[in-house]
């Protein structure tokens, strides 16, 4: 008889950074409905309270993850809780500026490499000694800029592939502990986050918002965006039984982004 597939992720032990809002809140939302344990941890204390008033089993630390010391504080925290972790999602990242290369300024560029990689690291490292004694899953959060070329979001693309970089590195490294690391990339997200981009792609063109989405789903072999409930799927999937066999990998959710708008 074929075994069934189970998703069920009862009695595991989750960290999602930026968990409270966006992406991060339908990752947190999935994980706890399949039986996860979740604590979230993010830089607006109003969408931390927010996420614990909806889910009062959830635990939450207001954490920048680009700070060593807090992101030490809060592993800290969660190893007294829990004696180790078994998921860790780092899915806390920023857009960065729109720019060419020669408008783009050295805080803007410091800034999204530490957030989107630096704070990457930072949770990677803290979380290991953690999921060493009985194995675990470590979800990293790319973009189609991880693997396209990106005009005008330099420092963008090259923390997205330097997620990849990690990715690929760590599970190479990690594997014979157990430890499964994967990366989801993501393409055109629906929400406001997304709506930023866009806004500020399509003033560096002179077109409007609306052009510059129909231009944008014309690379998209779908013709589609995707949402945050897409991407936590995913998330689900990798993290579980029915997963149990993937490392290494970077997986587009995405309809097939074939290219990125130039």
């Amino acid at each position: 008889m074929a075994e069934a597939i189970s998703f069920r992720l009862d009695g595991q032990r989750a960290l999602v950074t930026a968990g409270a809002q966006g992406i991060g809140r339908a990752i947190t939302e999935a994980l706890l409905a399949q039986g996860a344990q979740v604590h979230v941890c993010d830089i607006d204390a109003a969408a931390l309270k927010d996420v614990q008033t909806a889910f009062p089993q959830v635990t939450a630390s207001l954490t920048d993850i680009s700070n060593e010391a807090q992101v030490l504080e809060m592993f800290a925290s969660i190893q007294q809780r829990w004696a180790g972790l078994d998921i860790l999602v780092n899915n806390a990242g920023v857009a960065g500026p729109t720019a060419a290369i020669e408008a783009t300024t050295l805080q803007d560029w410091q800034q999204t490499i530490d957030v989107n990689l630096t704070g990457t690291f930072l949770c990677a490292r803290s979380a290991v000694p953690l999921m060493k004694p009985h194995g675990g899953s470590i979800v990293n959060i790319s973009s189609a800029a991880g693997r396209f070329g990106f005009p005008l979001r330099s420092p963008y693309s090259a923390s997205k592939f330097g997620v990849i970089g990690l990715t690929e590195t760590w599970a190479m490294e990690l594997g014979p502990q157990g430890i499964r690391v994967n990366a989801i990339l993501p393409g055109i997200v629906e929400g406001p986050r997304q709506d930023r981009v866009l806004s500020a792609k399509a003033q560096s063109f002179g077109i409007t918002l609306e052009q510059m989405r129909a231009r944008a789903l014309e690379r998209v072999s779908l013709r589609t965006t995707v949402t945050a409930h897409d991407i936590a799927a995913q998330i689900v999937f990798i993290c579980s039984q029915a997963g149990a066999k993937i490392s290494g990998q970077s997986l587009s959710v995405d309809g097939n982004v074939e290219t990125l708008v130039q």
